[in-house]
């Protein structure tokens, strides 16, 4: 992976994030394509960049690449929330959804698992670590 250059920095951050259904339901099954599309829709509009995206049953894996001036909690926010929005604005898949939720529109739950990459493991960089100075 190549380094991001800007005027005052040079980064290569990416996360591996992983969001799960509300109720571990198995909607996936049924919205994954259009949640993947939706992924790549948020990412693009809101300066990120997904890397890779696969959905399960009850859950979704990506790999996001983002920049120094966003938070990973800003970028699950981002995404959860626009994706469980234009998921439920979709008329046919708003009936549908209602008979999973019925009290609120929800997709996802609460939490989420996140996941710092690297282009080296914790070992090479605590030995790099020790050799300096």
């Amino acid at each position: 992976m190549d380094y991001t250059t800007r005027n005052h920095s040079k980064y290569c951050l990416m996360a591996h994030l992983i969001f799960v259904c509300k109720y571990r339901k198995r909607l996936l099954v049924q919205f994954g394509d259009e949640i993947k599309t939706l992924m790549y829709d948020i990412a693009e509009e809101s300066n990120l960049s997904v890397l890779e995206v696969e959905v399960d049953k009850d859950h979704i894996h990506l790999l996001v690449e983002y920049s120094p001036s966003q938070s990973i909690l800003e970028i699950v926010r981002l995404l959860k929330q626009i994706s469980t929005y234009r998921l439920w604005r979709d008329g046919d898949n708003s009936t549908y959804l209602e008979k999973h939720f019925w009290t609120e529109n929800t997709f996802w739950s609460d939490g989420y698992f996140a996941c710092s990459i690297g282009q080296v493991g914790k070992s090479v960089i605590e030995q790099y670590i020790r050799t300096q100075g």
